[in-house]
């Protein structure tokens, strides 16, 4: 037993690689299949991992999305264990033994199936389906809800590429910037390593829910990734000196139904955390706008930085509202 758990331990203290971009760990071109027995589960933000023997007696660690993700495909709890028997199909690391697997043939004969972005993967060994994607591809919100205004829960969506593409691939950027993304290691460069927090303007991307509180003088934003809170500052008389965080200082304000919101003073550097670097005086405007039938949050951020860009970033997306949906808690577990 005491053999079991040193080695457990040690699995979960393999590097999870937090959050990390997937193409620059694992090869999308390339899919393995393996057939083999689960050792160990560790269920957990920001990504889950398997520790998993295959059939030639080879030890692998494999690696999928995170619980928040899960959640999502309602499969909130664990749906193999140790001793388990499953085949499984994904990306290979580029980095020793490990996959990013897209597919799992479960022992009861259902295909879990991991991947969904920017669609779903298809099922390979089985016609059943553990759990479901159907959340995650939702074209519209509840339109039964126009009352209720912003102060909601709102849903990431990836219908018709809407998380995708909020990030570009590539970015007016200025020589020096440049320079800074073309020596970018995502291996020992990348912010988000190891539970590290995320700050804005790239906490905007997140796909996990976020809701809106009225506190009167105030707005806060939950996040549910890293458990964030963000506060806006509706009135200059109660508004504190701006303070730099990785957060940034917002001061918000009502155009009609939209708010709008102005970030200075951030100092995360980053504008996503994979290699595009922003300057401590960045400026963020971002405008939230619930659409008419009250199913969706139309948004739109544009990023103004004459160190990093030669011209102001304009990014959007949208979020849906489903009802039964709430911020849940993320609980970021780094590694060892």
């Amino acid at each position: 037993m005491r053999a079991r758990f040193v080695a457990l331990m040690a699995f979960l203290s393999m590097p999870a690689l937090a959050h990390h971009s997937v193409g620059a760990f694992f090869d999308s071109s390339t899919t393995t299949e393996l057939e083999g027995e689960i050792t160990a589960v560790a269920w957990r933000n920001p990504h889950i991992l398997f520790e998993f023997t295959a059939s030639d007696g080879e030890a692998w660690t494999l690696e999928t999305h995170s619980l928040s993700i899960m959640r999502r495909l309602e499969a909130a709890e664990p749906f193999v264990a140790p001793g388990d028997r499953v085949r499984v199909a994904g990306w290979p690391s580029r980095r020793g033994q490990g996959m990013f697997v897209n597919n799992m043939l479960l022992p009861t004969g259902e295909e879990f199936v991991f991947k969904f972005e920017p669609e779903p993967a298809d099922l390979i060994w089985s016609d059943r389906m553990w759990g479901t994607t159907e959340r995650w591809f939702a074209a519209g919100g509840d339109e039964s809800a126009e009352e209720l205004g912003i102060f909601r829960t709102w849903s990431s969506t990836l219908y018709e590429g809407v998380f995708r593409s909020f990030f570009r691939t590539d970015y007016p950027l200025t020589a020096e910037a440049q320079a800074y993304r073309s020596a970018f290691n995502p291996e020992t460069d990348d912010p988000l390593l190891n539970c590290g927090l995320k700050g804005m303007p790239g906490l905007m991307s997140n796909p996990y829910p976020l809701a809106f509180h009225d506190r009167g003088d105030t707005i806060e934003i939950q996040i549910e990734e890293y458990d964030t809170i963000r506060t806006v500052y509706l009135d200059p008389d109660t508004t504190p000196d701006p303070q730099a965080s990785i957060y940034g200082h917002s001061t918000g304000r009502w155009q009609g139904d939209t708010l709008v919101v102005e970030t200075t003073r951030s100092n995360w550097g980053h504008l996503q955390g994979r290699g595009v670097p922003l300057s401590d005086d960045v400026h963020i405007l971002e405008r939230f706008t619930v659409t008419e039938n009250g199913g969706r949050l139309d948004y739109e951020m544009t990023v103004t930085d004459e160190w990093a860009f030669t011209e102001p970033v304009v990014l959007s997306k949208y979020w849906v509202y489903i009802p039964d949906v709430q911020v849940e808690p993320y609980e970021c577990i780094p590694d060892a």
